[in-house]
């Protein structure tokens, strides 16, 4: 059960990681959803903290207004 469930995770995060990375090169409304919506889904399964998730969604906010 515990190598299960660290395959699954560890798969959540990855696609997290990219998820991120695509938001930071490019901050457009699309990307931010996705990313809004990977960070939150994260958060509810205890993949990451949650002041973690809106550090990093405020901090890519911030990169979109910029732009």
């Amino acid at each position: 059960v515990d190598k299960r469930r660290t395959l699954s995770n560890l798969t959540a995060k990855g696609r997290l990681k990219t998820t991120i990375k695509e938001a930071r090169a490019n901050p457009s409304i699309d990307t931010l959803k996705s990313l809004y919506s990977a960070m939150d889904k994260a958060v509810k399964h205890h993949l990451v903290a949650k002041g973690h998730a809106s550090r990093l969604k405020s901090r890519i906010s911030k990169l979109s207004k910029k732009k």
